[in-house]
């Protein structure tokens, strides 16, 4: 077969995509990768010295990140921000609740089952300040948003365009996967991590995708995300990925197993955790399913179909 093709088609077809006037996939998710480091190598030389209060050294870096991911949406993939699943749309709000909720619910869980078989002994109640309380919560709340932003809004997405050819299904599978394996790795220099909390953050990104997969919003896993941790931390005191928490209503201490509680690194780090993204999945399923019906094969088909700009003048 003939190619029609101009030299310079020819010479830009491993780059450039004309059918979408953009760069290919792989070489757009690079860039945004770099721009997102880079946003946070500037914050960082930024800050470096500066006397900030609470908690803007470890929010604004976040911060950051996330104004690179969606200017990295914009002008490098060229793509309107409601791909990255920011959707104010019938629903999403009630997915927020939903996410909120559920992750309560599954740090109960986990408080629940673990201090009924003895892992977990009650040190103290009331620990801590109301406005450390406030601090730590305000930190949650931007972490839930940024990692899912990036994590799922960006990662997914990007690699679940860039395998299009294999099928939604296949394509979306393989970037749920990428982006869960992502994620853990993010987490696996944090204070006491192992080879278990990598794999159980993995595990837990993984239930987090499925919440944005199933729903085509963020609003879902970012609830989710913030409660987790909110609950985990400010509510039972246990460790967020390594991280101890000096606010608490209840203050758990680990006293069984640490394959079972997770020891010092945090519930995501034992079989506890593990059962709480089981338990959390089969939920999210149910509630999707409850609320609108679940989508064709279990994908919300605007998963990996961009609504390119250009295509609306922009």
């Amino acid at each position: 077969m003939s190619d029609d093709r101009s030299p310079l088609a020819r010479l830009r077809y491993p780059f450039w995509n004309d059918a979408e006037r953009r760069l290919r996939a792989p070489i757009r998710l690079v860039l945004a990768l770099l721009l997102v480091l880079a946003a946070l190598a500037a914050t960082s030389l930024l800050l470096a010295g500066r006397e900030l209060p609470a908690p803007l050294p470890t929010v604004l870096p976040m911060l950051a990140v996330a104004g690179a991911t969606l200017l990295a949406a914009r002008y490098v993939d060229r793509r309107r921000l409601s791909d990255l699943g920011l959707r104010r749309e019938p629903g999403w709000l009630a997915d927020l609740g939903a996410g909120l909720a559920l992750g309560v619910a599954l740090q109960t869980f986990v408080a629940g089952v673990g201090l009924a078989a003895g892992w977990f002994r009650v040190a103290d109640t009331l620990v801590g300040s109301a406005a450390g309380a406030g601090t730590v919560l305000l930190v949650f709340v931007v972490v839930g948003f940024y990692e899912e932003l990036l994590a799922r809004g960006l990662l997914l997405v990007g690699v679940a365009e860039g395998l299009g050819f294999a099928g939604r299904r296949v394509a979306v599978g393989v970037a749920l996967a990428v982006s869960a394996v992502v994620f853990g790795l993010l987490h696996a220099s944090n204070p006491g991590a192992s080879t278990a909390s990598t794999l159980g953050i993995t595990l837990a990104g993984a239930f987090l995708g499925v919440g944005f997969v199933v729903t085509g919003r963020l609003s879902f896993p970012v609830g989710v995300h913030i409660s987790w941790n909110a609950a985990q931390g400010l509510l039972y005191g246990f460790a967020v990925s390594g991280l101890p928490i000096e606010a608490a209503v209840v203050d758990l201490e680990p006293t069984g197993p640490p394959l079972a509680t997770g020891g010092a690194f945090g519930p995501e780090a034992g079989l506890l955790g593990v059962g709480a993204v089981v338990v959390g999945t089969l939920a999210t399923v149910a509630w999707v399913r409850v609320r609108d019906g679940l989508p064709a094969g279990l994908v919300d088909p605007r998963i990996g179909a961009p609504t390119l700009r250009w295509r609306d003048g922009e």
